[in-house]
């Protein structure tokens, strides 16, 4: 009795059509259209965003198994990395000072 009956749906049109106007419908249907393919778009990333976390935290678990020397291997690297970086900055200070020496 209480349900949604069409008197109540052609009154909610006729509202409509007064308050916005029928000039102004075809537009606001259009915007309406493009915000809900931009929430589609948005809750697509929002959920692959959250599959991918699910997938790098079974690949942090995989990493976490792997064997010791493929750890100490990439241990060296990043010390060897952190080497160079050290001194690249010693060149880097170095080539800086020449200058200000020379000016003065």
């Amino acid at each position: 009795m209480n349900a949604l009956q069409p008197w109540h749906i052609i009154v909610l049109v006729l509202v409509v059509v007064l308050l916005f106007g029928a000039k102004r419908l075809p537009d606001a249907a259009r915007s309406i259209g493009k915000s809900m393919k931009i929430f589609k778009a948005e809750t697509k990333d929002l959920t692959g965003e959250q599959k991918a976390e699910a997938e790098a935290e079974s690949a942090d678990t995989r990493h976490i198994a792997a064997p010791a020397p493929a750890q100490n291997a990439q241990d060296q690297q990043v010390a060897d990395l952190q080497r160079q970086l050290d001194e690249l900055k010693k060149q880097q200070a170095a080539s800086a000072d020449q200058p200000q020496k020379n000016a003065s």
